[in-house]
């Protein structure tokens, strides 16, 4: 491409979104960068990476830091990364990927599917009424289901809507219950467990976080979660996309902005074709849920990290 492309990538300040051991996030990342380094020839990219480690705060200093560097291209994982490069430069491209809805996350009104300017990306949006759906297939005597998420997430709140109105467009009771961060999140999902037949958490920071710890005061209550990794936490089953294809996209439209084949500003944000249906086995074994009738229904068992 007749130049060295200086490619940061930004990761939000939860890192273990979207694996409990933070593999998965590992490998999204290394799919970005093996597809662009395919694209570009891999001694036309180096990667700077950066990893704000559990504070939003970090971001904007990382942002900064990267613009007075005058990197090519900024890869944002997720919402707190995508906001602070969007505050921090109007002409550097900007990458987003992990952002559920963007539109949501930068507070767009009449998103029509193009950001526009100096940004796009991915989405891991996975189809919310369907698992909406999910609970009441898994669970067809449930009466009451309680939505548990981060109060100061904006796609959190988007997507509990949306799974919400589904459910009580069903005749489910739907109990809201936010929590503000991870010290007050197992308080109140032992509350939501007392009060709840099933409990959904989206696609959440916060959450994923805190996963192990909330599936330590559940009991019994099971929990449908919105991505893999939550699931893997302290989940029953999920209705997920691939993080891995998720990757490889990411850097395919980051490839063609280093090239000069696209522009981003017309460059739409790319969602996922695919989703999987997956539980979690150990979960399952505990509450005596047949996997055999889940594996029939076409639910895939998630690979479980290792124990520390």
């Amino acid at each position: 491409c007749g130049y060295m492309a200086r490619v940061s990538v930004v990761l939000d300040p939860i890192f273990k979104r979207v694996g409990l051991s933070g593999k998965s996030v590992i490998r999204q990342l290394s799919e970005r960068a093996t597809e662009m380094k395919k694209e570009l020839g891999e001694e036309n990219v180096t990667f700077l990476n950066e990893n704000a480690a559990n504070d939003a705060s970090v971001c904007t200093t990382i942002i900064t830091n990267l613009v007075n560097k005058k990197v090519d291209l900024i890869l944002a994982n997720a919402t707190a990364a995508l906001t602070a490069a969007v505050n921090g430069t109007a002409k550097i491209p900007i990458l987003g990927t992990s952002i559920t809805e963007y539109g949501t996350a930068l507070g767009l009104d009449n998103f029509n599917g193009t950001v526009g300017g100096n940004v796009s990306g991915t989405s891991d949006l996975a189809p919310l009424t369907e698992q909406a759906q999910m609970i009441l297939d898994l669970f067809p005597e449930a009466k009451t289901v309680a939505l548990l998420y981060a109060s100061g997430e904006a796609n959190s709140r988007y997507q509990v809507k949306v799974v919400g109105e589904y459910l009580q467009s069903k005749g489910i009771t739907v109990l809201d219950r936010a929590f503000t961060d991870s010290n007050d999140a197992t308080v109140v999902a032992a509350a939501a467990a007392e009060a709840a037949d099933v409990i959904y958490v989206p696609t959440d920071n916060t959450a994923a976080g805190c996963a192990q710890a909330i599936n330590g005061v559940i009991g019994d209550t099971p929990l449908i979660a919105g991505e893999e990794g939550i699931c893997a936490g302290c989940g029953v089953a999920t209705l997920t996309i691939s993080y891995y294809d998720l990757g490889v996209a990411t850097g395919k439209m980051a490839a063609k902005i280093l090239k000069g084949e696209a522009n981003i500003s017309e460059m739409p944000v790319e969602y996922a074709a695919n989703f999987t249906k997956k539980y979690n086995p150990v979960k399952c074994a505990e509450l005596g849920i047949d996997t055999a009738a889940l594996e029939a229904a076409g639910y895939v068992a998630i690979e479980m990290p290792e124990a520390d």
